[in-house]
């Protein structure tokens, strides 16, 4: 984890239960999140605030206005 990743992340890092190790553990991670609806959207948003590092995002939909 680089210095710019430290600071990005501090306020997590900070927590007991998160730490280095668990933050690192986050960057190092691949999370697949199938659909992309109305709980995906801000899951997908959450997940990468967060630091997963790797997020693979499965939705079968056409973006379309009915669906934005």
């Amino acid at each position: 984890m680089n210095d710019q990743d430290l600071l990005r992340y501090s306020r997590q890092i900070i927590l007991p239960e998160v730490g280095i190790e668990g933050q690192q553990a986050l960057l190092d991670s691949t999370m697949l999140l199938i659909g992309v609806g109305g709980l995906g959207s801000p899951s997908a948003m959450y997940l990468a605030a967060a630091g997963v590092g790797h997020l693979i995002i499965a939705d079968f939909d056409k973006v379309e206005l009915s669906n934005l």
